[in-house]
């Protein structure tokens, strides 16, 4: 009964960390960068051009906003007043301009100097040409347009109006440097007892727990269709898994007997992994959830704990936190159980525990929490030297979950008083609240959602 007990302390303290910067400081506001001096032009600047017709000024403020949590520009806010609406003409129909812009589309001609001595890199200008939003992407400093995207968006008031916006803020950002943008990913958290669902950008939350039973532990399954969770009744936790869209959902099979929880899906979506307590200790184990079989044990503890498992990105090894040296440390293994071995350093004695590892997408990092000095503080582990630096000081902070991006982490913070949700760009150093409501925990980062009626040349 002593492990069972030890087993459940470590399941209800042991949430993944997130990790802030080295400039960490308890004086947050509102999205504002941590201990860091920004120099004008360090980041392309970037200016979402106001215009009419207003019915398009949400699709322009959730551009904008996606667009500064990206951390990847700085946004400019241009003075007010008509003299500065697009600072050029828009015309329908015109010929095409270098960069992409169609015929049918707005052709739209920027002061390109002004912008330039605004310090602008690229500006948007939204439109519509009959019932498609068009998004006009001009390069200020080649004097051209970049691209234009052309999309029908559902009405504003459909449940995928916001994803559809936010996949249009993914294709700026792609058409303007190249990277792929993380607008549209959701977020699982739980709070009393339930699993809930957000926006990265902190809007349209909602319940998407489909039982009244405790649930905990969400996990994102790799094709974002689908979530696994715990649901604990009677001692004991069985795992589900759900669809997202329907709210079906299926028990994953050998589980439910014991206590079984925090699941954790392969690459592929085949196999989940898990943690399994009995008066015995906690094993890690496997189960193939496409075939609802072959249960495989991975650790056998005698009388230690092994649990939160995470797997690689390409799905070799599992990362998972082991009590083996006394107190709870990150440890790594084969993904069939084979080759076990410490894999973030600690000193014996000086060291705190260390609980809830999470592998970024890029597999180049594994994020957990330490105790340090009595309270939790995010750590990262570089994969390929094995080094660990510390990421945050004030408050506690725990349940760290990666983007798709590997360069932002939500996680769980009580520096303001209260456990909310916070984002972190490990780039820029920049902290913004994500939920302010309390008692979120184990949050999880979705991957890149699937498009299912784009629409978009």
């Amino acid at each position: 009964m002593r492990h069972m007990l030890l087993c459940a302390g470590l399941f209800l303290s042991v949430s993944p960390t997130v990790r802030l910067s080295a400039q960490d400081t308890s004086a947050i506001d509102r999205g504002v960068r941590i201990g860091i001096i920004y120099r004008p032009g360090v980041r392309p600047g970037f200016v979402m051009l106001p215009g009419r017709p207003t019915a398009l000024d949400s699709v322009r403020a959730i551009i904008a906003r996606d667009l500064d949590y990206s951390d990847r520009f700085e946004m400019i806010t241009l003075p007010g007043g008509d003299s500065m609406r697009l600072a050029g003409t828009a015309r329908a129909g015109s010929a095409p301009r270098p960069g992409g812009s169609r015929g049918g589309a707005l052709a739209i001609t920027l002061n390109y100097p002004l912008f330039q001595a605004l310090g602008a890199d690229f500006a948007v200008e939204a439109g519509l040409v009959g019932d498609t939003a068009v998004l006009t992407l001009h390069d200020v400093t080649a004097d051209a347009v970049r691209r234009t995207l052309k999309t029908r968006l559902p009405p504003s008031q459909s449940p995928g109006f916001r994803q559809a916006v936010h996949r249009l803020a993914d294709q700026v950002l792609q058409a303007a440097l190249g990277a792929p943008g993380v607008a549209a990913t959701r977020i699982l958290f739980v709070r009393d007892g339930r699993v809930y669902l957000i926006d990265q950008d902190g809007a349209d939350m909602r319940l998407v727990s489909s039982s009244d039973r405790q649930a905990m532990s969400p996990a994102w399954a790799p094709d974002g269709r689908h979530f696994g969770y715990m649901e604990f009744f009677a001692g004991k936790g069985q795992l589900f898994v759900q669809e997202m869209a329907s709210g079906q959902r299926r028990p994953v099979a050998t589980t439910g007997q014991a206590l079984d929880f925090t699941p954790a899906f392969s690459p592929d979506g085949q196999t989940l992994a898990f943690s399994r307590a009995t008066e015995e200790g906690t094993d890690l184990y496997t189960v193939n959830i496409k075939e609802n079989c072959c249960l495989q044990r991975l650790t056998v503890g005698r009388f230690s704990d092994n649990l939160s498992p995470t797997f690689s990105p390409d799905g070799q090894r599992i990362a998972f936190v082991s009590t083996r040296s006394g107190l709870p440390q990150v440890y790594v293994m084969a993904s069939d159980g084979t080759d076990q071995q410490l894999f973030a350093p600690f000193d014996y004695g000086v060291t705190g525990s260390s609980n809830a590892p999470e592998w970024s997408p890029d597999g180049r990092s594994v994020a957990f929490h330490r105790d340090v000095a009595g309270t939790l503080q995010v750590f990262v582990l570089d994969v390929r030297t094995r080094t660990v630096r510390q990421l945050t000081s004030v408050g506690r902070n725990e349940d760290p979950s990666w983007s798709p991006d590997s360069r932002h982490l939500v996680f769980v913070s009580d520096r303001t008083g209260y456990r909310q949700l916070w984002i972190i760009d490990l780039d820029t150093g920049r902290i913004r609240p994500l939920l302010q409501q309390s008692g979120a925990r184990l949050p999880a980062w979705s991957p890149r959602l699937p498009d299912v009626a784009s629409s978009t040349p």
